[in-house]
């Protein structure tokens, strides 16, 4: 019998130590830094105090891949908003749940 495990466990998401300042840059560099900026610092600040008490950078970690995954799917949102798409016939989420019960 080997002692090696016969499978790989996943490696955990581990940003660069400069990542949040980086991310914080390219924020205020977006036309939408108005609102952005201001929603990532309270995220953040958050997250840093949930770290504080719990010691665990999962928070942290988890505000970085969420505002890096939204600042790199924002030119496909704008695209897709200015392509004049017609979604007026939607179907609300709550009504949709509500038909489910």
């Amino acid at each position: 019998m080997s002692a090696q495990p016969d499978h790989t466990l996943a490696t955990p998401y581990a940003p660069a130590p400069g990542a949040p300042a980086d991310l914080l840059a390219q924020l205020r560099a977006d036309r939408r830094a108005s609102t952005w900026v201001p929603a990532f610092e309270q995220e953040w600040a958050a997250a840093l105090d949930e770290s504080r008490r719990t010691f665990s950078l999962a928070g942290l970690y988890e505000v970085l891949q969420d505002w890096q995954g939204r600042l790199a799917h924002a030119p496909a949102v704008d695209a897709f908003a200015a392509s004049g798409y017609d979604d007026s016939e939607v179907i609300d989420v709550a009504e949709l749940r509500g038909r489910r019960r």
